[in-house]
């Protein structure tokens, strides 16, 4: 997933409130046992799952679609080679087959990769899924009226970067090869130990080149998943989801489709949406959602009420609320005033502005808490909870500050309790302990991402947020920390303008990996490596609670996506 607001937002497809973003399995607070949610643990067959979101399921196209894992809502209808795995909590993180009969076979140095599809794939309308329907809707996400999707396969596929899609280039890719029906060969122009992640995302769909309507694909794509569209209203704002009768289940060992029939109504507002499943009143007792988290207020009336806490899901997604420095700009320059903040933080407070122990946990390290990102513990800079003023005090005067220094933080005035004004407000009374003036420069959502992701604009001091588009260190580190991916004339990730060979050089060897286990260790370490050199203070990983119905069964949250995996669940 990429960072602040524009592609922050596609990643974690399920976040209205980025902050809220995230993964471990539970069904309540005190029940770690989510399949046993709902009463009576059996789940059935049939009726029908309403899901209540904020956001509207724009551009149900598979190629236009950011999504993680193949979605949430997206993967009712559209299948990928590989996805991911619909279990609780870490094993929920590992990539599994999906229309491919394995997770892919590489050759000797990653750079080749082939699949077989499975026997018996058949499209809504009865007629065989093949290799050319995947190579056809791959090529099709290269168009450019069909932009939105993930971009790694411009960047990763041979004589891909100026591919313009089918509709001008009729010839189509040829690092893309389908030798017969069932196998389909992927060139790529270097290593890529994570393609398994990759052909996850929805681009790799299989389209029907005769079914193909453009942009208006959208209004009826052909399903490859157990269900099938039958109505698209307001560009998703009401969706309506019913059986794919030529979905087999002997074929998908990953969605269950126990409802018989989806209705998602998105634009609503948040507090409508709670209060709601709250009440749980006719349709809404089978009712979910996928994009709006508790609120502080709201959470404390749950949790009060031993109903209702046993209906909310909790859930850990990989994202790392930081601040970033760009040592370009004094006095950031000095790596000892960067060190001086990091003691000076005092995350106890970051954490209650941003809603509390229970929608953010603290963190020291860049990548996030759990298995599958290789997350290995430090904490280089130990200030506890409260922070070190003493110790930051001790620093500035080292860097030539010992009467303090003045500084300013860019934040978002945003409500999303990731660059919030409260949060802001928090560091700006920790750092005056130590001497240190903040001044706050808040700015509007689309001045401040405008301002934060070109380098000859960045500041030197703002807030920042990032998440994975797959639960990998790769994506995390790679765009924050690599410097061949500053981004000089266009949108800019790499905050710290990092270009240290070294750190260059491990991320390419880790990306000829193909033992992702193996893979996830060195992450660790190389980020524990970057950490020494103070470029951001990670502050917290938020957290997911999300209510559902009383007739919701069968409550499945990953740390792949970490939200209710709407594939799993049964109504009443």
């Amino acid at each position: 997933m990429r960072q602040p607001s524009v592609i922050a937002r596609r990643v974690a497809a399920a976040t209205v409130s980025l902050v809220v973003a995230a993964g471990a399995a539970a069904c309540g607070p005190d029940d770690n046992d989510a399949k046993s949610a709902g009463g009576d643990s059996t789940p059935h067959k049939g009726g029908t799952l309403t899901v209540l979101n904020r956001d509207p399921q724009q551009d149900f196209d598979p190629a236009r679609l950011y999504t993680s894992g193949g979605g949430n809502v997206p993967s009712l209808v559209f299948r990928t080679l590989t996805t991911r795995n619909r279990e609780n909590g870490e094993t929920g993180a590992e990539v599994v087959p999906d229309l491919a009969t394995d997770t892919g076979r590489p050759n000797k140095d990653a750079t080749v990769w082939t699949y077989t599809l499975k026997e018996g794939l058949k499209y809504e309308d009865g007629t065989p899924i093949t290799s050319a329907g995947i190579k056809y809707g791959i090529e099709r996400s290269f168009a450019p009226e069909l932009s939105g999707g993930a971009p790694y396969l411009r960047d990763w596929l041979v004589g891909a970067a100026d591919y313009q899609g089918p509709y001008k280039d009729k010839k189509g890719l040829s690092a893309i090869e389908t030798p017969d029906e069932r196998t389909i060969v992927f060139h790529l122009n270097k290593p890529e130990g994570e393609f398994p992640y990759l052909a996850t995302q929805t681009q790799f769909t299989p389209v029907p080149k005769d079914k193909d309507t453009g942009t208006k694909y959208e209004e009826h794509p052909v399903s490859s998943g157990p269900y099938k569209v039958v109505k698209n209203e307001n560009d998703g704002e009401h969706l309506v989801l019913e059986r794919n009768t030529h979905w087999s289940a002997s074929t998908d060992d990953e969605r269950k489709a126990y409802p018989d029939k989806i209705d998602v109504r998105s634009g609503l507002d948040s507090s409508v949406i709670n209060q709601r499943l709250s009440s749980s009143q006719g349709v809404d007792a089978a009712a979910v959602t996928t994009d709006t988290n508790l609120g502080p207020a709201e959470l404390a009336k749950v949790t009060g009420d031993k109903e209702l806490a046993a209906r909310v899901g909790t859930g850990h997604f990989g994202y790392t609320n930081y601040i970033a420095f760009n040592p370009t700009v004094k006095p950031f320059d000095n790596a000892k005033v960067r060190q001086a903040i990091s003691y000076a933080i005092d995350r106890s407070s970051v954490v209650n502005a941003a809603g509390g122990s229970a929608l953010a946990e603290s963190a020291t390290t860049f990548l996030p808490d759990q298995k599958s990102f290789g997350y290995t513990a430090y904490d280089h800079f130990p200030a506890g909870k409260a922070g070190d003023p003493a110790k930051a005090k001790e620093l500035l005067k080292e860097a030539g500050h010992a009467n303090g220094l003045t500084v300013t933080l860019t934040h978002s005035n945003a409500q999303d309790f990731e660059t919030s004004p409260e949060i802001a407000t928090a560091i700006q009374d920790a750092l005056k302990k130590a001497g240190i003036t903040v001044k706050l420069q808040g700015l509007e959502e689309n001045d401040y991402s405008d301002k934060i992701h070109n380098v000859k604009t960045e500041p030197g001091f703002f807030l920042a947020h990032w998440g994975a588009d797959w639960p990998s260190g790769g994506p995390f580190l790679a765009p924050i920390f690599d410097g061949r991916q500053i981004v000089k004339d266009g949108a800019n990730f790499n905050t710290g303008l990092l270009d240290d060979k070294s750190v260059n050089a491990e991320i390419d060897a880790i990306n000829k990996l193909t033992d992702l286990d193996a893979a996830a260790k060195r992450w660790g370490a190389l980020d524990k490596k970057i950490g020494e050199q103070a470029l951001t203070v990670p502050l917290f990983h938020p957290v997911y609670k999300r209510l559902y119905g009383e007739d919701i069964k069968n409550v499945v949250i990953s740390d792949w996506t970490g939200v209710l995996d709407i594939s799993q669940v049964a109504v009443k």
